[in-house]
């Protein structure tokens, strides 16, 4: 599906908002623009001094995704998953990376090609899929993992391949044999392959 980028990593905080202290910007404005412009993560880096590795960040989602609420009163995020792995047979863990990739959990994400959602479904796919509110977490999830069980099953079970046709779409793997030669879709196997047993 659509890919969702990192937050920007701290390189440095933007030199006018540092030459601009004492002037009309004051040491106020700019921990506004910084709480503006910058994750947690970011934040933390930046007070800290020290870089929060990828891995810390899935292991606080671990201790907080159970917990929260999908809107409305609803199930939570985590007895969703739970509810999706167990109908198709998907691991919780997986679902877990992917949601965590494609839109860090946020259910309101929508990607610059449009994608929605946690499992950011594309608009042909969620209406194939039967969903009438992709920003459902519940609705969403289900019929995002549903669509990646579709995906196990067409490549045998090949995980790598089915997250690959999950990102750039079931003729491309075709086409290839294999995941294709493409940047971004490479990229996304690995990190979600690579995520995977930090959410056991």
């Amino acid at each position: 599906m659509g890919s969702s980028g990192w937050a920007t990593t701290v390189s440095g905080v933007p030199g006018d908002w540092f030459t601009q202290i004492g002037g009309k910007n004051t040491v106020s404005n700019l921990f506004l623009n910084i709480l503006k412009e910058w994750s947690w993560l970011n934040l933390l880096e930046f007070i800290t001094g020290k870089s929060a590795s990828e891995k810390t960040w899935i292991k606080k989602e671990t201790r907080t995704v159970n917990d929260t609420p999908s809107g409305g009163g609803k199930q939570s995020f985590g007895e969703i998953i739970k509810k999706a792995s167990e109908t198709y047979g998907v691991d919780e863990r997986i679902i877990r990376a992917v949601i965590k990739h494609e839109s860090s959990f946020n259910p309101r994400a929508v990607s610059s090609c449009g994608a929605m959602g946690l499992m950011q479904l594309m608009p042909a796919t969620a209406r194939s899929l039967g969903v009438t509110d992709p920003f459902d977490a519940e609705e969403n999830i289900m019929a995002g993992v549903r669509y990646l069980r579709q995906k196990l099953d067409e490549f045998d079970g090949n995980l790598p391949m089915a997250l690959a046709a999950y990102n750039a779409g079931s003729g491309a793997v075709r086409k290839y044999g294999d995941i294709p030669p493409y940047k971004e879709t490479r990229a996304y196997v690995k990190k979600i392959m690579n995520s995977i047993d930090h959410w056991a």
